[in-house]
């Protein structure tokens, strides 16, 4: 009779699990641990798809997934990333933790640091669009969209240059993509809503999008239908391990015993993780958006790199998303950041109504330092990490989950992990 499986901890294998956030990372982390057969909660102080979730620009992009310092942020300067007005906005602030973010950030912002990074992300990358395969074909109904066009638009050629780069060195480190180049008017072909400021493209190829919201719904009902629970309101305050698991206490006045805690609560991940050694700064990097009606809506995702403006169809809207803002995740909506994503993108589209914007939106990204998630065990072998994916939540979610289930589950060491892990 075979043995039963254990954990790298030399605990037995976790047949009922907590996870903690409703998010992209947390659901996916309860579907695959579904697949091997534990029995799951997920605990939300919302909802499902309350945070970063919802109002993303949804792509599915792991040609691009990269790490969010690079040298190009190095670049703006203090003068730029100072200004409300800037596409990367540090607001000035005598708070330890973030100034501790500010200077890690900053020092792995270098080419060298940047291509380490990219090669611990190519790994998972090339598995993303695969793990959503999966999810879809065990019954998660919600579509994603194969791109017939995801087109990233500049002023002019030379603006074009950092990406043209970011390839090459997206191709070194290992990672597909596949790629046009192409003139302002080979582009506008492609997608008329592009305006005549545009002189110069790139489309990518073989990427998808998703409607983010929907599809996040969509999981957490497949969740559901699998036999798992999905308690909103619910906000976990504490966890306190005993000899045999982890209690979960909430605000809301519930304690309940599980074999194993997954932590996915996205910026707020430190508030817990920290508990159990995880030292890592996880910093909010807000992400605003809205949606416009378009005389012509794209095919696909319209991606503005220098002004750092994306946009993504949305059933008959377009989503405008943009801002990469340092701030805490629970400051309220700042309007002069619609407003400076709202002026970046008039010239560069045709017919899109910005003026009347519905769907005001901010959702705040969980970033490290290093650009890396923390994804596994944390001090406690029955209390894992699953957050800090910076922009590439969406894309990286379920390959997270898949592989964080197996890890859980079997005992087995994963090497794609191996980067990500919390303690480091």
């Amino acid at each position: 009779m075979a043995a039963a499986p254990v954990t790298a901890s030399g605990l037995p294998a976790p047949r009922r699990v907590a996870v903690v956030g409703a998010g992209m990372v947390g659901l996916s982390t309860a579907w695959f641990l579904q697949e091997h057969g534990v029995e799951v909660t997920v605990l939300d102080r919302e909802g499902v798809a309350a945070g970063s979730s919802w109002g993303n620009a949804g792509w599915l992009t792991p040609g691009i997934a990269t790490p969010l310092p690079e040298p190009a942020v190095l670049k703006y300067g203090l003068r730029a990333v100072l200004s409300p007005s800037s596409p990367v906005y540090v607001p000035p602030s005598a708070n330890p933790d973030f100034l501790r973010f500010v200077a890690g950030f900053t020092r792995h912002s270098t080419m060298k640091a940047w291509k380490r990074a990219m090669g611990s992300l190519v790994p998972v990358n090339d598995l993303s669009l695969e793990s959503f395969d999966l999810l879809r074909d065990g019954g998660v109904q919600a579509p994603t969209h194969e791109t017939h066009s995801f087109l990233a638009a500049y002023r002019t050629a030379d603006e074009r240059r950092t990406l043209l780069e970011e390839i090459e060195h997206i191709h070194s480190a290992g990672q597909s993509i596949e790629f046009d180049v192409l003139t302002g008017e080979e582009a506008r072909a492609i997608e008329p809503s592009l305006s005549d400021e545009i002189g110069a493209a790139i489309r990518l190829r073989d990427q998808r999008f998703i409607n983010p919201g929907a599809y996040v719904h969509a999981l957490a009902d497949s969740v559901r239908d699998r036999g798992g629970k999905i308690l909103s309101g619910a906000t976990v305050v504490d966890l306190v391990e005993t000899g045999t698991g982890v209690d979960v206490f909430t605000a809301e006045g519930s304690r309940e015993t599980f074999d194993s805690v997954v932590l996915a609560t996205g910026a707020w991940l430190g508030t817990l993780a920290r508990r159990f050694g995880v030292r890592r700064v996880v910093q909010a990097g807000r992400g605003y958006s809205f949606s416009v009606a378009v005389d012509h809506v794209p095919d696909g995702p319209v991606y503005f790199p220098a002004q750092r403006v994306a946009c993504t169809p949305i059933g008959d809207r377009l989503r405008v998303a943009g801002m990469m803002e340092f701030r805490k995740p629970e400051a309220a909506l700042d309007q002069r950041r619609i407003r400076a994503i709202t002026e970046a993108a008039r010239p560069l589209l045709r017919g899109a109504d910005l003026d009347n914007r519905q769907d005001e939106w901010v959702g705040s990204r969980p970033c490290t330092a290093d650009g890396l998630p923390l994804i596994g065990a944390t001090r406690s072998g029955r209390v894992f990490a699953a957050g800090g994916h910076g922009m590439w939540g969406i894309t990286l979610g379920p390959v997270t989950g898949r592989l964080l289930a197996e890890q859980m589950v079997t005992g087995r060491r994963i090497p794609q992990l191996a980067p990500f892990d919390p303690m480091r």
